[in-house]
């Protein structure tokens, strides 16, 4: 456990640092609040400080946002190319940099998740839900308090899954299934009626393995690397009725024994992630969907059938070549016994503002339905 020091009123103070993405605690810290201007803050955090926000609370928030639209005013140099590989890699240091910026705003959290600023909210179930119980004062990033509050709201007013008839309730940290294709393919694709047994494997909030039961499937293991993905799918299972149905468990990615059905719906783009929500996003080094494709044939039964579910943004981005999957899945001993293709509907996939549109509009989904050979 890591500390942060800084000095008010000639006193110092320490307090236990926080960093979801695991960055280190900031060096050099000083106090603001409502005096300092945008331009100020913004000069003196380029400088190498981080600033402990000790001002109102919604001016803190005005602070951060008016931190980003500086942040975006100096945008990185743009590939002179127009291949979307480099492109992709320029926005991605462009969202760290800026992210790095708004996360040298801190906030300090009392030793029961109180917060001693004007206008501020109550945090302490929200922080609870995402930390734990309060053991000592903590300071975190301002934009990670702000990622707590709003995935708390997540988490008591659930998203819709019209594929499952029902609401899911995403904890922090853990992947939302905002994005409804690959659910829908999953609804979608043809199911053996004597299917008896189905792992699910990187279950997120366990959205698939509870519409895998609604479709009938008596026996479900789900399994994911990250715990709180573990808590919040076992609590979906119990919240929908099939907790007696769906067995929880981790981190190794394959259960033990085998099974009828195995369906995967590994992160969709190779790279490092920096939380554990990021861990739905990037797979560092295709590690995820290499082990499923390589274990798969010692975890199905005699007739047992794979599902995998994958977007093709990885192809489209030059992040992977176009060739991978089938060259993986033969090297594994698989066969594709059929494909089910559709088009991404979230916001971004029209978004023509988008610098990766060229990309987003090109995008499919694909449930890859896979056998032994």
């Amino acid at each position: 456990m890591s500390t942060i020091a800084w000095t008010e009123d000639h006193s110092q103070y320490t307090a236990v640092w926080h960093s979801e993405n695991g960055a280190p605690a900031p060096r050099l810290v000083t106090t603001a609040d409502d005096r300092l201007s945008a331009d100020h803050a913004y000069r003196r955090i380029r400088a190498g400080e981080a600033l402990l926000w000790q001002g109102d609370y919604n001016n803190g928030r005005q602070l951060l946002q008016a931190l980003g639209r500086r942040a975006d005013r100096k945008p990185a140099k743009k590939p002179a190319t127009g291949d979307l590989g480099a492109l992709y890699e320029h926005e991605r240091i462009k969202r760290r940099t800026r992210a790095g910026i708004l996360g040298s705003l801190l906030i300090r959290l009392g030793p029961g998740y109180d917060l001693d600023l004007r206008r501020a909210p109550d945090v302490a179930a929200a922080c609870t839900a995402a930390y734990g119980p309060a053991d000592a004062e903590r300071v975190v990033t301002f934009t990670e308090l702000l990622g707590v509050v709003s995935a708390y709201r997540w988490q008591q007013q659930g998203v819709d899954v019209p594929a499952l008839g029902a609401r899911v309730y995403p904890g922090y940290g853990v992947f939302s299934p905002t994005r409804s294709e690959y659910v829908d393919l999953v609804a979608d694709a043809p199911l053996d009626p004597e299917i008896r047994t189905a792992f699910d494997l990187g279950t997120g909030t366990g959205v698939l393995a509870a519409l895998l039961a609604s479709r009938g499937v008596p026996e479900i293991v789900a399994t994911d690397i990250n715990p709180r993905a573990l808590r919040c799918a076992k609590d979906n299972a119990e919240r929908l009725g099939f907790g007696r149905m769906i067995a929880v468990t981790g981190p190794a990615l394959y259960p033990p024994g085998r099974a009828d059905l195995v369906v995967c719906n590994p992160p969709w783009l190779p790279g490092v992630p920096t939380s554990d929500l990021e861990r739905g996003v990037y797979d560092q080094d295709q590690s995820m969907l290499t082990e499923f494709a390589r274990d798969l044939r010692a975890h199905l039964t005699p007739h047992g059938e794979g599902w995998l579910v994958l977007s093709d943004l990885a192809e489209l981005l030059g992040l992977r070549p176009a060739d991978h999957i089938p060259r993986l899945l033969d090297d594994s001993g698989l066969y594709v016994l059929g494909k089910l293709t559709t088009r991404p509907r979230h916001p971004r996939a029209t978004d023509r503002d988008d610098p990766l549109a060229a990309a987003r509009t090109a995008e499919t989904t694909t449930l890859w339905r896979l056998r032994a050979r």
